[in-house]
């Protein structure tokens, strides 16, 4: 048996078996994409995770919608636990997310990422009218996508190409083959300058508003230039007595770095 007699004899069985577990309220474009896929996803949960896995922009977005729907629960502030002894997130370049921390969780049912119901399949509506939150489930499939695409951006710089017409954000010639994927405003800045800003607007830092897609060269360029600032900003600080915020660098901090902004 050859390879392409394999793959048509697996969607075969994949498609009865989506076609004998489908309803009506299951989602259109999640099942046009489903049969029409070179490998037909064999369950209507994993139906539902490669339509997102096609559309990381529309999941981006998305999951930073239900999380504005939600907002920061009572209390919570952006802190680091550099220390590793809370449990919290020990670095800036991880997108701050409440809902995942021990403290401000759920639990089953409801998503970790932006705090609302968990349905069917990791769908983000109740398309099916029963009210009935999934009792396992802790993530929606688009936000899995996103939180991929915040923490992991370079897996998506097709989807990120394809947004910028395949110009380079800085120079604006065509893209290389071999291109970088960077955030617009650096994320230690974002730490810096822009921590107290509410959620769940600091998302936008980590998704597509804050993602450009730039050639080697321009991205070496504009590394140099952040150095240089960070260099100046903290030379600056430490002639004047004090330590920046965030200069010390991934896994170093001062007391005020730890503890966060004051409430």
């Amino acid at each position: 048996m050859n390879r392409t007699t394999w793959r048509e004899r697996r969607n075969r069985k994949a498609l009865e078996n989506l076609f004998s577990r489908v309803t009506h309220s299951f989602p259109n474009a999640v099942w046009r994409h489903a049969v029409g896929s070179r490998a037909v996803p064999d369950t209507l949960t994993r139906a539902v995770e490669s339509y997102w896995r096609a559309h990381p922009i529309r999941a981006d977005r998305l999951a930073r919608a239900l999380a504005a729907l939600s907002g920061p629960p009572t209390g919570w502030t952006w802190t680091l636990d550099v220390d590793r002894r809370d449990g919290l997130p020990t670095h800036f370049r991880r997108p701050p997310a409440p809902y995942r921390e021990a403290a401000f969780s759920r639990g089953h049912g409801f998503c970790c990422v932006c705090g609302q119901p968990v349905f069917r399949y990791g769908w983000h509506r109740d398309l099916w009218g029963d009210g009935r939150p999934s009792r396992r489930a802790t993530w929606h499939q688009a936000c899995a996508v996103a939180w991929k695409l915040w923490t992991a951006p370079h897996i998506h710089a097709a989807a990120l190409k394809r947004l910028q017409r395949f110009r380079c954000a800085v120079t604006g010639k065509r893209l290389p083959a071999a291109a970088d994927v960077d955030h617009r405003v650096p994320l230690f800045r974002v730490w810096r300058d822009h921590r107290r800003e509410p959620w769940p607007g600091l998302l936008g830092y980590w998704g597509v508003p804050n993602l450009q897609v730039m050639s080697r060269l321009a991205h070496r360029s504009k590394c140099a230039v952040e150095v240089d600032d960070r260099v100046g900003r903290a030379t600056g600080l430490a002639a004047a007595g004090t330590t920046p915020i965030g200069a010390l660098g991934p896994g170093r901090s001062n007391e005020r770095d730890r503890r966060g902004p004051n409430p």
